[in-house]
């Protein structure tokens, strides 16, 4: 054997066991965080399967079903006004061609009578209510209820004044920052530190490839929340790619990459709630609360309150 390989192998061989047993036994080295809330049954904008996407009836509605957490994006309209959309453009949802910025509060068109839910392909929601609303509103009619605030564009202005109505209306704690970008992320924090944050697409990345090095154990995590897509759901409600043969390949590496319990637990351990998304069927509701998430996201809250209250409150990581 040579030198080298002499004090390589028992290095090595030191390091995986180390990693192994900080994996499993985190707050030996981290304190975790503590969660103002633990959200188990969070509505899709809003409970976009049961009635009209981010809508006040469709908060209502899942509010009925005592949401935990309401999901919601944001865009900014062109007197400034901060209002609950997913989309940027407004010809989804109303066939109306314009941009959330080139219009006024006032002046916004009435979503469709009808609406496809995303993750539901096939299936419509519809409505009494075909009002947009503004942020600001959501925070009066409910003061204690979290809120996930997703910001899609690098817009300073939405962001401060996102950060701002937080603050007004004293909802630091259960408003989560929530943003694919890390770019947008930074801004975001920079404008309110004091709310929570969840994973960018690429802090998600680094946190695997730190899980598969046997680094994980040994690094700090900002983010309070890993709120993230259920692999299982790619090619059957989710289609990230328009050809069918790369879904299948994102299903089944996704599955392989993120469905892993010791990763979860680890996290959970470490204070950092995972919720998976955007789940409507009850074999996935089952799939992630067996992986020890937190919560679930759904478009339909009345499907994941029945199921939650037949198999009781999610059990918390030991």
């Amino acid at each position: 054997m040579s030198p080298l390989l002499y004090y390589a192998l028992p290095a090595l061989g030191s390091y995986v066991m180390l990693s192994f047993f900080f994996l499993r036994r985190p707050r030996l080295l981290h304190t975790p965080w503590v969660p103002a809330f633990r959200p188990h049954l969070g509505a899709h904008r809003g409970g976009s399967g049961e009635r009209l996407e981010n809508t006040m009836e469709a908060m209502e509605n899942s509010m009925a079903q005592r949401a935990d957490l309401l999901e919601l994006d944001c865009h900014l309209t062109r007197d400034g006004v901060v209002v609950v959309s997913h989309d940027k453009n407004l010809f989804r949802q109303t066939g109306v061609n314009r941009d959330v910025g080139s219009l006024n509060f006032e002046d916004l068109p009435l979503l469709k009578e009808e609406l496809e839910v995303y993750f539901s392909p096939g299936h419509f929601a519809r409505g009494a209510d075909r009002h947009m609303v503004r942020l600001e509103d959501l925070f009066r009619r409910f003061p204690q209820t979290p809120m996930s605030v997703e910001v899609k564009e690098r817009n300073e202005e939405l962001i401060h004044k996102i950060a701002g109505l937080v603050r007004h209306y004293d909802r630091n704690e259960i408003t989560i920052w929530a943003s694919e970008k890390s770019s947008i992320m930074k801004k975001c924090k920079a404008a309110n530190p004091e709310m929570p944050t969840s994973f960018t697409l690429s802090r998600g990345f680094w946190v695997l490839l730190f899980y598969y090095l046997g680094l994980l154990p040994f690094i700090s995590i900002p983010e309070k929340f890993l709120i993230c897509f259920l692999p299982t759901i790619i090619n059957r409600t989710y289609f990230p790619f328009s050809r069918s043969g790369l879904n299948q390949l994102a299903a089944v590496v996704a599955k392989w990459l993120i469905m892993r319990k010791s990763l979860i637990q680890h996290l959970q351990q470490r204070g950092v709630q995972v919720v998976f998304w955007c789940l409507n069927e009850e074999s996935d509701f089952e799939a992630a609360f067996n992986l020890g998430a937190t919560g679930v996201i759904t478009d339909y809250p009345t499907a994941l309150r029945c199921y939650l209250d037949s198999r009781g409150p999610p059990a918390l990581a030991s």
